[in-house]
């Protein structure tokens, strides 16, 4: 019979190697999955990860790793620091959708007048809304004691409602012959969100994605807030005890989180997706709590695993095209990840012992 005995301590091994072991365990039932679908397995695995790296046409496809890979760590970065502490902020994509509508709102607003102050005027307004929207289960759950698991995800779809109407109502492009979205911002050289080393991806996105990465780091490891959200996780009542006051730690990593899926929004709606839409929200939010996990909650480990993520995104739609592959079947894929990493999760916790079944 086979049982989980539970650990002394956490397996500092089987901490670092289950994303790993995650990974792999991914491309196997993955590529079961494909061969079920009548697609060459070895094939469809190779084309995910090998194809943007190193084949024909990598010079394309590798910039493209830093556009993808972007708003996921600028989101995951946020969440991590809730999951850290116990805050479960289930909903990154309204925030990253609210904070594009925000920015891209006040740059409309200035059309067609340019000036070096309105893309910083739309990175103040993204963060702003996306702060904001997050602000509403951070303030219902320390006033009300509301699950901000169940708010955060419900205001997703209000997020999405309100960014139809606006697609189709406030933000739409006059001149867009009835069509829904706003004006195309990578035409308006004031708002656009352009490369800033031409033929590299590299764009304010991706060097804010870094700057998080980094500030995260710091906070952690090196002061007293990051020492505070670490024991609230770790030892609740402890954190209690030394003077930690939750309702203040609960609105300042909701906040951080919500803030930094805005700047993630405006920065994609402002660059690489270039306009407001009905489809603008592509599921970053999501797919960012893939990454929180996958990355062990460590900044150093979000940027790893948010570029792994953007090689599946890459990869996924390569596959796509070449080999016909379904666009449910990479999303399924990339669930594995998430499925395979938390199961695999339970052995830094427990360790599997075979038992002989007493006899009755």
């Amino acid at each position: 019979m086979i049982v989980l005995e539970k650990r002394p301590e956490p397996s500092r091994g089987w901490s670092l190697a289950t994303p790993v072991v995650a990974v792999v365990a991914t491309m196997i039932f993955g590529g079961i999955v494909f061969g079920l679908l009548g697609t060459n397995p070895v094939a469809a695995i190779a084309t995910i990860f090998w194809e943007p790296l190193f084949g024909e046409f990598a010079f394309y496809y590798r910039p493209q790793l830093l556009v993808k890979g972007a708003p996921l760590v600028l989101i995951a970065i946020g969440l991590s620091l809730g999951f850290r502490a116990g805050i479960w902020n289930i909903g990154a994509e309204g925030q990253y959708i609210v904070g594009a509508l925000s920015g891209a709102a006040i740059g409309l607003a200035f059309y067609p007048a340019e000036g070096w102050y309105i893309f910083p005027l739309m990175v103040a307004g993204g963060a702003l809304g996306g702060w904001a929207w997050a602000m509403i289960p951070g303030l219902l759950k320390v006033r009300f004691g509301t699950n901000e698991i169940l708010v955060s995800l419900m205001l997703v779809y209000v997020a999405e409602q309100l960014l139809a109407s606006m697609s189709l109502g406030l933000l739409k492009n006059p001149e867009g012959f009835g069509f829904p979205g706003s004006r195309n911002l990578q035409q308006y050289p004031s708002a656009h969100n352009a490369e800033l080393i031409a033929g590299t991806g590299m764009h304010w996105g991706v060097a804010t994605a870094m700057i998080a990465v980094i500030l995260a780091y710091v906070l952690l490891n090196r002061h007293m807030l990051g020492y505070q959200i670490r024991l609230t996780g770790e030892a609740p009542r402890a954190a209690r005890f030394a003077g930690v006051r939750p309702g203040r730690l609960i609105l300042f990593c909701l906040g951080v989180s919500g803030a930094l899926a805005g700047l993630a929004g405006l920065f994609e709606v402002s660059g690489p997706a270039g306009q407001v839409s009905i489809d603008f929200n592509v599921g970053y939010g999501f797919t960012a709590i893939i990454v929180a996990f996958l990355g062990r909650l460590h900044p150093v480990g979000i940027l790893l695993a948010g570029l792994l993520m953007a090689l599946t995104y890459i990869g996924g739609e390569i596959a796509q095209s070449s080999l016909g592959l379904p666009a449910s079947a990479i999303q399924v894929f990339q669930g594995m990840l998430l499925f395979f990493l938390l199961a695999l999760d339970v052995l830094t916790n427990y360790r599997i012992r075979l038992v002989q079944r007493e006899r009755s």
